[in-house]
């Protein structure tokens, strides 16, 4: 089975799932100022940054399953978890910012 390195496939899903992370804490920050607009922006570019680095993971898994096999080290296993907290982090200030906008709104 041929084998490959694994150190750039990590360093790209550290830095894209941060990339995705960063940004989303952006957004939250635009929401909680009112300025929804920005926020959107910001979870649109926070969402893109998500989708290199699952395409990223998704390169790694099809070719394991082809026959190529990853080296499992703790960089690799940092990277997944650095992807997701990103994709956790996406997911709950998406809600929080939803709440914020009922918040503000009058919806409570």
């Amino acid at each position: 089975m041929e084998k490959f390195d694994t150190e750039v496939i990590a360093m790209n899903l550290i830095a894209n799932s941060g990339d995705a992370r960063s940004l989303a804490f952006r957004a939250l920050e635009q929401a909680k100022t009112g300025n929804y607009e920005e926020a959107e922006k910001l979870m649109e570019e926070s969402n893109a940054a998500s989708v290199k680095a699952h395409r990223i993971q998704t390169e790694l898994l099809t070719s394991e399953a082809g026959g190529k096999v990853a080296e499992i080290n703790v960089l690799l296993i940092h990277s997944q978890d650095h992807l997701m907290t990103s994709i956790l982090a996406q997911e709950l200030i998406k809600e929080i910012i939803i709440l914020h906008k009922e918040k503000v709104n009058g919806k409570e």
